[in-house]
């Protein structure tokens, strides 16, 4: 008798009542609001990303792991399972919950004033507001501290000067996080999106995370008083501790795609006949799906360890860092291995792994590069940086 591959080593003993129980939950939104529509989402390269905001936001998704303002509080592993089973529907559709509520809303939660997270935090939670964070620039993405936004002190007011590019959820946002260089360094500030001076383009052509929204922000002289400052926020390790955070839901997200793509891969093997009999019962085919079953269950258990000490105790970069490499890099093994199983039926849009494998050719570079987690660990094992030379 088959079983899945989580079945293999009883990873389901692992979690409690809860935990599963946000499983089912996300799962369930999933297979209803997501994956009947997600293929043509991704063709058109559209999403309704208020609809999709506001459904997830009444599930209480939304910044689930923060704690009040409207936030549920979850656990790190509960938040973690719920981007598992949406990225296994779809890497885009995850990547709204996680901008929304690991960047947009933590850099809030964590760095703003009450008076702001009074004023977005409860909005953003209920998916009435849509947030987006901006950090990477057309000229700088693995070094944010090159960034060339920058923000002037003009009276009791501020001007910002400069662009973001690749930033999800920025063409329908509300509000920007934007970090920009000023004289005491790297400062954040939450701006309005109908702030005079400030524009989305949406970035078109992608041929990877189609079902998200992704744009590119002008900022020409926007003008915000210091009521819009993060106070908190002071230094580069700010915007560094958002993106920390984003990366511990990559960490689970990328073994639901994963997970997805195994799971089509097999069943489509039980039925695809081939010299007489199913590709499943080849040695060829068996082995890779051992391998590939191996590898999505360390990730999982991974993941988990990872969560638990979230939970615990907190969780260092560097920890993050490892999940991320991992589990990313063994998702997109994973999707491409998959794709040789259904042969030229891999390429096409009825089955999910060449979607699935074009979302996570982003995911691996997003919120990090491979190279830039292989630089965090080798500081760490040595003592010594390689990021500048």
């Amino acid at each position: 008798m088959a079983v899945s591959a989580f079945d293999l080593l009883d990873l389901d003993s692992l979690l409690t009542d809860e935990e599963r129980d946000v499983r089912a939950l996300v799962r369930r939104v999933a297979d209803d609001r997501v994956r009947p529509y997600v293929a043509d989402w991704y063709e058109r390269g559209e999403v309704p990303v208020r609809d999709l905001a506001l459904e997830f936001g009444k599930l209480g998704l939304l910044g689930m792991h923060l704690k009040g303002y409207g936030c549920a509080g979850s656990s790190a592993v509960a938040y973690g399972l719920a981007c598992l089973e949406m990225e296994a529907a779809d890497s885009g559709v995850r990547s709204l919950i996680s901008v929304q509520g690991s960047l947009a809303m933590y850099a809030i939660w964590r760095y703003g004033s009450e008076e702001q997270k009074q004023c977005w935090l409860p909005g953003m939670a209920a998916g009435e507001l849509i947030g987006c964070f901006g950090l990477t620039e057309p000229d700088h993405g693995s070094d944010p501290a090159a960034m060339a936004t920058r923000a002037r002190r003009d009276g009791a007011d501020w001007i910002l000067t400069g662009g973001k590019m690749w930033i999800t959820n920025a063409p329908v946002a509300d509000v920007a996080v934007i970090w920009a260089r000023a004289e005491e360094g790297v400062v954040g500030f939450a701006v309005p999106t109908d702030t005079p001076g400030f524009a989305a383009r949406e970035v078109r052509h992608k041929m990877s995370l189609r079902a998200s929204a992704t744009g590119e922000i002008t900022l020409d002289e926007v003008r915000l008083p210091e009521a819009a400052r993060l106070p908190d926020a002071r230094g580069l390790k700010a915007p560094l501790s958002c993106l920390t955070e984003a990366r511990f839901g990559i960490v689970w997200g990328s073994l639901g795609a994963a997970r997805d793509c195994l799971d089509t891969a097999i069943a489509y093997a039980g039925s695809r006949e081939q010299f007489g009999r199913p590709i499943a019962g080849f040695q060829l085919t068996q082995a890779k799906f051992a391998d590939m079953a191996l590898e999505l269950q360390k990730g999982y258990l991974l993941a988990m360890h990872l969560g638990r000490r979230h939970d615990a105790v907190g969780l260092r970069p560097e920890q993050v860092s490892a999940g991320k490499l991992n589990n990313v890099r063994e998702a997109i093994a994973i999707a491409r291995q998959c794709r040789t199983i259904l042969g030229a039926n891999g390429v096409s849009g009825e089955y999910p792994i060449m979607r699935h494998a074009n979302n996570l050719e982003s995911v691996l570079t997003y919120e990090g590069t491979s190279e830039i987690h292989q630089l965090v660990l080798g500081q760490q094992l040595t003592g010594l940086s390689a990021f500048a030379g």
